[in-house]
């Protein structure tokens, strides 16, 4: 991955489609980025000069242990982590979840971010303007909370009080952290019927990866615009 040239560097998991291909795109081809673009299979990861594909799962400890140790060797430093990997889940309320299939979408939605905070935190430090993006979904607001696909609204509520708590602990270090809906978008996930393309679902979490110093954090925003918790 040699060769970032001064180029500020971002990590986008779940890259190989959908909003995160998109959010690499985007930041590679308008924002100048060099792009590690994370995914289970890394062969489905359209690579170009500006985006280098690796494997990555973010519900493995390994996974994203090797991964910190290959970005720490080359390029050697991380400005941007957008936590976009995520798994939809079924669509059972409380009472009917199979709770192993819960603890899988919990451990992709939630622990995964949290993990990979956890990971490279030590090199968005270093940056000096490290950001870190989540995600996340309007399901998993409590201002609008309702039933039905339990797992997925529990682990993206979860992700946004992620999102509060290491955008406080953060603060000094300079870290901004937002948590971000990219709104009902036609992807795999959301489906042809979503009347927004992907380009649009990316946009604010690209604008959240390229805030200015001083920007806000600790926030939730859909169209650039902050939104009920």
């Amino acid at each position: 991955m040699g060769g970032a040239d001064g180029r500020r560097i971002a990590l986008v998991s779940g890259a190989n489609r959908g909003i995160g291909r998109e959010i690499a795109r985007q930041l590679a081809e308008d924002h100048g980025f060099l792009v590690l673009a994370g995914s289970r299979d890394p062969t489905k990861v359209e690579e170009t000069g500006s985006i280098a594909a690796f494997e990555l799962d973010v519900a493995s400890d390994a996974s994203v242990g090797a991964a910190r140790q290959r970005v720490e060797a080359d390029p050697g430093r991380l400005d941007v982590l957008v936590n976009n990997a995520a798994v939809y889940g079924g669509h059972e309320g409380v009472g009917d979840y199979d709770l192993d299939r819960a603890h899988e979408v919990v451990e992709t939605d939630l622990f995964g971010p949290w993990r990979l905070a956890q990971a490279f935190l030590p090199l968005l430090r270093r940056s000096g303007h490290g950001r870190i993006v989540n995600v996340s979904s309007g399901a998993g607001q409590l201002s609008e909370m309702d039933g039905g696909r339990a797992a997925y609204r529990v682990s993206k509520a979860g992700l946004n009080a992620l999102t509060r708590v290491l955008a406080a602990d953060e603060a000094r270090h300079g870290v901004l952290v937002n948590s971000m809906c990219p709104g009902w978008v036609r992807t795999d996930m959301g489906g042809a019927a979503a009347p927004r393309s992907v380009s649009e679902g990316a946009d604010t979490a690209v604008w959240l990866a390229t805030l200015e110093d001083g920007g806000p954090t600790g926030g939730f925003f859909r169209n650039r615009r902050p939104i009920p918790w």
